[in-house]
């Protein structure tokens, strides 16, 4: 199974799927650009399972703050991680995007990729 396949909404149905999850669309947006930075908006958002226009603005979020670089190709924005960024809070400080990303998208590989 896709790790970044969408696998519920968090509404409080009972069939609904899960209230809710470990990480946030703002990450979960940037694990969708760290997996594959060819996808467009739509596809992050269907992916993410979220409306494009909370895409857009959560990649502008990431790309203000320095988490993403956006670089422009003909009339389309490509993103690629920063990964040796480091999170802001405190209790993660001292780690890097990188590591994490390596970390949630390895599969259960041994090695990280990338």
């Amino acid at each position: 199974m896709d790790p970044l396949q969408h696998t519920g909404n968090a509404s409080n149905a009972p069939d609904a799927g899960p209230r809710w999850t470990f990480f946030t669309n703002h990450f979960l947006v940037l694990a969708c650009v760290a997996a594959r930075a060819d996808l467009r908006v739509r596809d992050i958002a269907a992916m993410v399972g979220i409306t494009e226009r909370a895409t857009q603005a959560i990649l502008s979020d990431l790309a203000h703050d320095g988490y993403l670089e956006r670089i422009r190709v003909g009339r389309r924005n490509r993103y690629k991680v920063r990964r040796a960024e480091h999170f802001r809070h405190p209790i993660v400080s001292a780690t890097s995007v990188g590591e994490v990303i390596d970390l949630v998208l390895s599969n259960g590989r041994s090695s990280a990729v990338g």
